[in-house]
């Protein structure tokens, strides 16, 4: 009897098993609905989280719009998104239909970093984005883009930064650490109202913290993350990473504004952080996001934005100048033609330096600093290359497609100056380059980076010769989060007026051989 009943316990729970096996697949595979993109086979419950190259996520979704066309899904858990692919429909996402793909989805790993309803500048919507984004560029405008001021600082912290590579007495060392800390000192005086020097302990540790961020926030983890959420955040892994480091970066952003509200001068204000604190005590009935927990997240972006994608374009020019070296001398010749050794350069050369201008926006493509951007929302039911994406669906722009399209770049996987240069030698402009994003969330910072970009490249160009250890090839993959950063690398900086005395003692030496050879002939 009991043999009978145990039997029946058994195929009960069989019976029920199997139900409840076929609950999740239909839940998790509900037919999509009609002209929605096509993608890859998902799994039950996991999706395509584990199709996705951990090392090299915008390689793999690149190759998929070979296969499934420039509009596709994907599945990372039992959420749906359809990444766009190429310039053509890339442009026709972001520009074109720009009102559509404005928001950013819900995350439950932004959630937990940005604490609540407080959503800075990069992850907030609606009223609080607008508002908050205008003040931002304001304020930027006045501190930055003032462009007397914000040459003069951005030269004074290239000569910090030449100096502190002469240091390297021409022996091999890294310079990321020196490359973070300029760039990252510039937008510390636009937020904070002061720069560090490269050996502050709290300010180095801030750095790591924003470099690891940068790192995971765009790391399978962070799918992961996103996908499981009420599992991961109770799993050990890298992904905890994330949070820590956020983390750290509000404490000491909590700091710079207690000491800010000692000494604020609402007539006076010094930097980005006065200016919100000045705001915030006009606007505190008002759903505008002026309030100190939104501050801090504010700075957070505008830290993350500013310093990483800048500082990663530097580590990149680096490179590829030393695996080019024949581009490097043409680069040293132009700024020797128009600037000369000894005169600071300023953005009114820029125009005469066609050469130059191309082989940075170059850089900036080949770097390929952002390869994915930020996820958006479709705000309504909306076509997109021939299909229908419906309202709440995450929407992905691929700008590593953008940057490598075949159809815009002659030699899209060759470090090529020629892309932006016309058949006289003068720059030309490209549809295709958008390393700044496009459209109403495009970086806001764009102005700015481009004042860095040329004033530092340039400075450190005239200053020295780049070359690494005989033997050693720098590679020109990468490591790929939410920037794509360099494998660590070693360079040796040896003053260009060293390089020249080098040289001009070999032409003498071999003059000096040629005339003994030529005397001895005569005799």
């Amino acid at each position: 009897m009991w043999l009978r009943d145990l039997n029946l316990w058994l195929n009960l729970r069989g019976i029920l098993l199997f139900i409840f096996v076929l609950l999740l697949v239909c839940l998790f595979n509900k037919k999509d609905p009609p002209s929605f993109p096509p993608g890859p086979l998902a799994l039950p419950i996991l999706g395509n989280i584990f199709n996705i190259e951990s090392k090299q996520p915008h390689i793999y979704l690149t190759k998929l719009a070979d296969v499934y066309g420039n509009v596709f899904c994907i599945r990372l858990g039992r959420h749906k998104t359809v990444f766009v692919s190429g310039w053509r429909m890339v442009k026709e996402a972001l520009v074109t239909k720009a009102e559509n793909f404005v928001d950013r989805p819900y995350s439950p790993m932004v959630t937990r970093i940005y604490s609540g309803n407080s959503a800075g500048l990069f992850f907030s919507n609606g009223k609080v984005w607008r508002r908050q984004r205008r003040f931002a560029m304001a304020t930027l405008r006045t501190f930055c883009v003032a462009k007397s001021s914000i040459e003069e600082s951005v030269c004074e912290e290239s000569q910090h930064l030449q100096q502190a590579m002469e240091t390297e007495e021409g022996e091999a060392f890294d310079p990321i650490p020196f490359l973070n800390s300029a760039v990252s000192n510039i937008i510390c005086q636009i937020v904070f109202g002061r720069r560090f020097d490269y050996s502050d302990h709290d300010f180095q540790s801030m750095l790591k913290n924003l470099t690891d961020m940068a790192y995971l926030e765009g790391s399978i983890w962070a799918l992961l993350y996103d996908a499981f959420p009420a599992l991961m955040r109770h799993l050990p892994g890298p992904h905890n990473g994330i949070f820590s480091s956020s983390k750290c970066l509000k404490a000491s952003i909590r700091k710079e504004i207690k000491r800010h509200k000692l000494d604020l001068d609402p007539s006076n204000p010094r930097d980005y952080i006065d200016k919100f604190l000045i705001q915030e005590r006009h606007n505190r009935k008002t759903d505008v996001g002026f309030e100190e927990d939104n501050l801090v997240l504010c700075c957070l972006d505008l830290f993350l934005a500013g310093s990483e994608t800048t500082s990663k374009t530097l580590q990149w020019g680096l490179i590829f100048l030393i695996i080019n070296p024949h581009i490097q001398e043409k680069v040293r010749a132009e700024i020797n033609s128009v600037i000369g050794l000894t005169r600071p350069p300023s953005m009114a050369d820029k125009p005469n330096m066609p050469y130059t201008d191309a082989v940075i926006h170059e850089i900036q493509r080949m770097g390929n600093i952002v390869p994915l951007n930020g996820l958006r929302m479709a705000a309504k039911d909306t076509t997109l290359g021939g299909y229908i994406i419906p309202k709440g669906t995450s929407v992905m722009p691929n700008l590593t497609s953008v940057l490598f399209d075949k159809n815009e770049w002659e030699t899209p996987g060759t470090f090529n100056p020629e892309h932006f240069l016309d058949e006289e030698g003068k720059f030309k402009r490209r549809e295709a380059f958008l390393p700044f994003s496009a459209g109403k969330r495009m970086c806001l910072g764009e102005s700015l980076a481009k004042i860095e970009l040329f004033l530092f490249f340039v400075g450190l160009c005239q200053k020295f010769h780049f070359s690494t250890l005989d033997g050693v090839e720098l590679s020109a993959e990468g490591i790929t989060g939410a920037t794509r950063s360099p494998y660590p690398f070693k360079i040796i900086a040896k003053p260009c007026s060293d390089v020249q005395a080098t040289t001009n003692n070999a032409a003498e030496k071999f003059q000096h051989t040629l005339c003994t050879k030529r005397l001895s002939l005569c005799k």
